[in-house]
């Protein structure tokens, strides 16, 4: 069977003086690769305190109160919704962009779920409840395509990607008219 090289990469191997060949296709190319640098420093045990510097964000870092720490600045947790929610914010934005829907606005409320089972906290769910506001001349089903939009935003997300299997990610969209 010949198959075109430009798609295909030839392979042998060969297996008690018999020589196999199949073809594997050709995966995609490697795109830009990007590198972001973080730095950090604390001083003290597991009541310290901390700062990180990362891009635009310097902050202080230390346990939450709730999980009995100091509660000074950010905390893993928080960063940690950040990044889902500001990934899937612009996830959503570019999804909706490409199939040619622009809203008038889009607010986010992301919550994280940490449980703990003895002294051990697990970070379990984080839930995004986007409220998308269409112009109120759209036609009506346009709100259901936009409520699917915004649940396929989330497995497109970069952060949704990296987290999934260890951390459940929902979204309960809510898509209204502009008043």
């Amino acid at each position: 069977m010949r198959r075109n090289s430009n798609k295909y990469v030839e392979c042998n191997i060969l297996v008690d003086e018999l020589l196999i060949t199949f073809y594997v296709k050709k995966g995609r190319r490697k795109m830009a690769e990007h590198h972001f640098h973080l730095t950090a420093q604390w001083k003290g045990g597991r009541l310290g305190e901390g700062r990180i510097s990362v891009g635009n964000l310097v902050s202080a870092v230390s346990i939450p109160l709730e999980m009995n720490g100091p509660g000074v600045g950010t905390n893993p947790d928080e960063m940690l919704v950040g990044a889902a929610a500001t990934c899937y914010l612009i996830t959503l934005a570019a999804v909706l962009e490409n199939r040619g829907i622009v809203p008038i606005d889009i607010t986010l409320e992301s919550e994280g779920i940490v449980t703990v089972e003895g002294n051990r906290p697990r970070f379990d769910k984080i839930i995004h409840r986007p409220a998308i506001m269409l112009a109120n001349d759209v036609p009506e089903d346009l709100f259901h395509k936009v409520a699917l939009l915004a649940e396929r935003a989330e497995k497109a997300c970069m952060i949704s990607k990296a987290i999934h299997g260890n951390v459940e990610v929902m979204v309960e969209a809510n898509v209204i008219m502009n008043a």
